[in-house]
């Protein structure tokens, strides 16, 4: 199928206000049908969960709304889905009941490509636990994992941590061969899917995830986060909880009332993803639009690499992975990113220069954190912001 960009667009009031968003793996912008979404649950009738009367009925119907949503978009069921305030949050949260099981001798593995939400909580519960923390390794020349790290692995290995998409290069490591060498061993995989989520729709299977965190808002939802995983696993994890509070999975993971217009919202926001195709069940929509999605990002990421190339010796592209998603990182030879952001942003083209929380990838890379710029695609970025980027960076340079 072609992906209709203009069509896809027409649904974002926000992208009239003319700024070209190259930000979006910061967060994307939002559709109006999710706004309604969360406006129709948080106005309408609700209570807290039930059946006897039609507020709590909607309470109801919104989590499993929610659940079943993400569930289709990661492969995953219902049963599984864990919501919380963000994939940072979730993370600590599972990282300190998994650490009550570690103990000296035993090690966790993390990974230089990730954001530090998939490093410092695991590494912070090693130290704690008195478990060791190895690591692997990102391969600076070329941007992939340096599978000789996979040694890290070992049989004292627990837990390893690793994203589906670096955040900062795009790079897509070969999850399921880190996740087979991981299961050899008897240890859990926890895959940060955030940045993946975005470009693809995940296979928790087939990447052999024990646990899986996303965000919706990085596919048009709102500002909340999920964790998936097998429900016979989760049963078998005891977090701190309230006495009063539900102990059946998932809810025994999810600590207060649940901000059903935002379950509402991360909904509406996979059903707008689903929508850009045809198919019998949602999960097959999702991956067929994904499909379509990524071809349209990735035509367009080829479009500014080649624009790139044209600008000379005046800067450096790291994101050099085979498979990675349409987010390029680069560096300025002779010019500050800081720089480079404002002129860009006088122009409403918003690329931004930050640390995008990316602190082993920096170090990985032999970089200063805060070193450069990440332009980020998203479904409706479309070839007319694509001219005005590279038009900006072209004036930007001289």
């Amino acid at each position: 199928m072609t992906f209709d960009v203009a069509d896809f667009r027409s649904g974002f009031p926000s992208l009239a206000s003319g700024i070209a968003h190259f930000d979006n793996p910061g967060g994307t912008q939002t559709p109006a049908v999710v706004g309604e979404a969360i406006m129709r649950t948080i106005t309408g009738p609700l209570s807290q969960r039930g059946s006897a009367t039609v507020s709590l009925r909607n309470a109801e119907e919104t989590v499993s709304g929610f659940r079943s949503a993400i569930a289709d978009l990661v492969g995953g069921v219902p049963e599984g889905v864990v919501h919380g305030r963000s994939a940072t949050a979730l993370t600590y949260d599972f990282s300190r009941t998994l650490a009550r099981t570690w103990s000296p001798g035993d090690e966790v593995v993390v990974c230089e490509l990730d954001h530090d939400s998939n490093v410092r909580p695991w590494v912070q519960a090693a130290e704690r636990a008195g478990a060791t923390v190895r690591w692997l390794r990102l391969d600076p020349t070329t941007g992939e994992l340096d599978l000789a790290s996979l040694d890290a692995i070992t049989s004292r290995t627990r837990l390893v941590a690793l994203t589906a998409a670096s955040n900062l290069l795009g790079t897509r490591p070969p999850v399921a061969t880190v996740a087979a060498r991981a299961h050899e061993v008897g240890a859990l995989v926890h895959v940060d899917a955030v940045h993946h989520a975005a470009h693809a729709a995940p296979d928790l299977d087939a990447m052999g995830a024990d646990f899986l965190v996303c965000s919706p808002y990085k596919f048009f939802g709102p500002h909340c986060g999920a964790l998936v995983a097998d429900p016979a696993l989760l049963e078998t994890l005891r977090p701190d909880k309230l006495l009063p509070s539900s102990d059946a999975v998932p809810e025994r993971f999810e600590l207060g009332t649940l901000p059903y217009e935002l379950l509402a919202g991360a909904a509406a926001a996979v059903d707008v993803i689903a929508s850009v195709d045809t198919g019998a069940t949602r999960r097959e929509r999702l991956v067929s639009a994904a499909a379509a999605i990524a071809a349209h990002e990735l035509r367009l990421r080829g479009r500014i690499e080649e624009g790139l190339l044209g600008l000379g010796d005046r800067l450096d592209l790291h994101s050099r992975a085979a498979d990675r998603t349409s987010t390029l990182f680069l560096t300025l030879r002779d010019r500050s990113p800081a720089d480079a952001f404002a002129f860009l942003a006088e122009r409403d083209v918003l690329v931004p220069a930050g640390t995008f929380y990316a602190h082993e990838t920096f170090r990985a890379l032999g970089l200063p954190v805060d070193s450069g710029l990440r332009i980020g695609l998203a479904a409706y970025t479309d070839d007319a912001e694509v001219d005005r980027l590279l038009e900006g960076l072209s004036d930007f340079l001289g």
